[in-house]
């Protein structure tokens, strides 16, 4: 590959799972952690692995997401969870699938497919079903809000996206399919995290949390 990537890493308390995601990121592939008020050391884990980090002081996902955006400073970023559930080999296929590479995409999301038992609890499945529906009357093609995608950083920018927690990925894609993208949808593999508990999927409260900041994105 010959362009550098940034990866964009939210992070809350993700020391335990962060070291074998950073150390499966493939060449090119530069990681930018964004802490947003880790208690466990994670900052100190990233910066000791050579990962450059960024502080987010506003509690929430899509705050955490966005500052890493604005502080990237390649022309392709990329967007993954660290809790070890997403398999950093995924990406280089997917920038690929940009336009300027194999494919003509402005975005290249993925959908998850679980490998294993509690990969993917039912609850946290029907309320992105749910929620992928609704998106696809709307004319954007996907099945899944995964925390996994790759776009022209200039571009997500532009985009205007203002929401700050759980919304921040349905309202990009919303707006993104306003605007006219060309958006694939690829596999990939979503495993059971390797630290800890997810803030969304990891209970049914997380899960209605977040389903109550995604519907106040379609109203």
């Amino acid at each position: 590959m010959d362009q550098l990537v940034d990866v964009i890493l939210p992070c809350l308390d993700e020391a335990q799972a962060l070291p074998g995601v950073l150390r499966a990121l493939p060449p090119g592939f530069r990681p930018l952690v964004v802490d947003n008020g880790s208690r466990d050391g994670t900052p100190d884990v990233a910066a000791g692995l050579g990962a450059r980090v960024v502080h987010e002081a506003r509690k929430g996902y899509g705050a955490a997401v966005h500052a890493g955006l604005e502080a990237a400073t390649t022309d392709v970023v990329a967007f993954l969870d660290a809790d070890g559930s997403l398999d950093p080999a995924e990406l280089p296929g997917m920038v690929a699938l940009l336009d300027g590479g194999t494919g003509n995409a402005d975005l290249v999301a993925g959908r998850r497919r679980p490998q294993g038992r509690g990969a993917w609890p039912w609850h946290a499945r029907a309320g992105n079903a749910a929620i992928s529906a609704l998106l696809r009357r709307r004319g954007v093609p996907v099945h899944d809000i995964a925390p996994v995608r790759v776009a022209r950083r200039t571009a997500l920018l532009d985009l205007g996206v203002a929401d700050r927690a759980f919304g921040y990925p349905l309202e990009l894609l919303v707006r993104a399919g306003a605007a006219g993208w060309r958006i694939t949808e690829v596999d990939v593999a979503y495993r059971p995290r390797t630290g800890g508990r997810s803030k969304v999927s990891g209970s049914v409260r997380g899960t209605v949390r977040a389903a109550r900041d995604m519907a106040g994105v379609l109203r």
